[in-house]
């Protein structure tokens, strides 16, 4: 246990080296950016308005207040930042678990602190570095299998199945601060990209809203023309046209 502190102690220290190095040559993170309401936040990523709420705002059932999972205290803000939006995209992929997600709010509390960002769930700073240090808190918090964030074998820490579809779907800044800068909501192989920098935080393929493509589809237009149109492969426009699709029968 004590050189297993160590070598997480040297972690924590030469990450915010690299951390600090970037403070200085960089603006304020994208993760802070405002970017979306509450309700298109879970409309984009397939979730429920009232459960997006619950997890960034915390609820209240039969008299008694759950507190948030995502933001450290509950605010009543509808705007959604690029930070919490990531990490309801990671949220996202244990719906279908029929665990609590109220039980790894500690662990997420703890993560703020180890990594000292308030959104550690949206940085690789967990994912790559802290495997070891989500472990241990995981542990200490005593969260059911189905929630955790790695696994470990006694020699290698793994991400759960639940951790590596997210960090598939993600594509982190590779500077100092490992901040995640655009997803890729219908898996890693997609050209549609959600980004906070183009169209407004927008689904988009090469800058083109795939809502836009829908559209111009739903209109009447063929997929080819639209293709030509955008100088765009017909293959790109048919992965946008479905991915607006798959968001309207969620929707519905």
């Amino acid at each position: 246990m004590r050189h297993r502190k160590r070598r997480r102690i040297a972690t924590i220290r030469a990450h915010r080296i690299r951390h600090d190095v970037g403070v200085a040559t960089t603006a304020i993170s994208t993760l802070h950016r405002p970017v979306y309401g509450t309700v298109e936040a879970a409309g984009l990523l397939g979730l429920r308005p009232d459960k997006a709420r619950a997890w960034l705002d915390g609820y209240e059932r039969g008299g008694v207040h759950y507190a948030p999972v995502i933001r450290p205290e509950s605010t009543g803000d509808d705007v959604v930042t690029w930070g919490e939006f990531v990490e309801l995209g990671y949220l996202r992929e244990y719906r279908r678990r029929k665990v609590s997600l109220q039980r790894l709010r500690p662990v997420i509390e703890a993560l703020r602190g180890e990594f000292d960002t308030p959104y550690p769930l949206a940085t690789n700073k967990l994912f790559l570095y802290g495997r070891e240090i989500a472990f241990d808190l995981q542990q200490q918090s005593d969260i059911p299998t189905s929630l955790a964030i790695v696994v470990s074998n006694g020699q290698t820490f793994a991400l759960t199945d639940e951790a590596n579809r997210f960090v598939r779907k993600v594509e982190f800044d590779p500077a100092a601060s490992g901040d995640v800068l655009r997803l890729r909501p219908a898996g890693p192989t997609s050209p549609v990209v959600i980004d906070p920098l183009v169209r407004f935080g927008r689904p988009a393929i090469d800058g083109v809203a795939t809502e836009r493509l829908w559209e111009l589809h739903d209109a009447g237009e063929t997929i080819d023309a639209i293709a030509e149109g955008y100088d765009m492969t017909a293959e790109f426009v048919r992965a946008g046209v479905a991915y607006e699709e798959q968001l309207r029968s969620l929707a519905a």
